[in-house]
């Protein structure tokens, strides 16, 4: 970056000539690995080309977010992970007639979402509403600047763009979901999706109608589950937490995993599990918190 900023004017200007001339191509990636609940591959582009992707970002996100769904919340402004929490347990609310009858919830994740994406048809879906030719080649260009294994499909985990993409490709998913499966409960963050109802062989009907589109329109699998419909009041996992009927609590293994955390956590760390806590019954869980933040700070 301090490299790039020592000429920042020349590089722009460079930068902005490629663009208008139609020459901008794509540079490569540095690829590396961090464990986030689970090992996961990085690859971060170049300083120069992650200026295009906050340029491109900024034109195609404020179009395309006002056409995504309400219950989409994955990397929206004004949504997140902790509304995406308190519209799910709306949902339980709403199917169970305040708890008067049983509701079920079907609980998805998509197998290796971004790897799988099919650059062929992400293209597609974007040419259908971006009529500038240079921004539609910028565009190409970032999409075919990584592929899992010259497959033409895959996008990095590094890139800005990159969760724009995911979520205009599984758009075509919420769609299906809300128009033609008719989900009234359905709520999906990045690749993780869930469907509530008190009709539990609707839910059975529609998980296989999902897959069936996901393979067949996107080229997608879901991840395997041996129970993808449990009841709320058996405990439903979903972005973390376990939901019950009237309250949710940490999931163990993200309590183990923030307890294990704790002796070499910074303040800042510390605040934000404070913060995460704030959003769920973690009382007992929370002392056990501030006792370590004693002995940290």
């Amino acid at each position: 970056m301090a490299e790039f900023a020592s000429r920042l004017m020349s590089n722009l200007y460079s930068l902005h000539y490629d663009i208008v001339r139609g020459i901008y191509e794509h540079g490569g990636y540095a690829h590396f690995k961090i464990n986030d609940q689970k090992p996961r591959d990085i690859h971060k582009a170049s300083v120069r080309d992650r200026i295009v992707h906050h340029a491109l970002y900024r034109a195609l996100h404020p179009y395309f977010d006002h056409k995504f769904i309400f219950d989409s919340y994955s990397c929206r402004v004004g949504k997140g992970s902790h509304r995406a929490l308190r519209r799910f347990t709306a949902f339980a609310r709403r199917e169970s007639r305040n708890n008067t009858r049983t509701v079920w919830s079907l609980n998805c994740d998509i197998k290796k979402c971004f790897a799988s994406v099919d650059h062929l048809l992400l293209k597609s879906l974007l040419k259908k509403h971006i009529s500038c030719l240079r921004l539609f080649a910028v565009t190409c260009s970032i999409i075919d600047s990584f592929s899992i294994n010259q497959s033409g499909k895959g996008i990095p985990l590094g890139n800005l763009t990159s969760q724009l993409f995911v979520n205009i490709y599984l758009h075509e998913l919420d769609v299906y979901a809300k128009r033609t499966i008719k989900a009234r409960s359905y709520i999906r963050y990045a690749d993780d999706f869930a469907i509530l109802s008190s009709d539990k062989d609707w839910l059975m009907e529609a998980l296989l109608r999902i897959g069936d589109f996901l393979e067949e329109r996107l080229f997608l699998e879901l991840r395997s589950n041996d129970r993808p419909i449990r009841t709320i009041h058996s405990g439903v996992d979903f972005l973390g937490w376990v939901h019950f009927s009237d309250h949710r609590v940490l999931r163990t293994k993200t309590k183990l995993k923030m307890l294990a955390k704790l002796n070499r956590a910074s303040e800042y760390s510390i605040m934000s599990y404070k913060g995460l806590l704030k959003h769920g019954n973690a009382h007992e869980l929370s002392e056990e918190l501030f006792g370590f933040e004693d002995e940290i700070l």
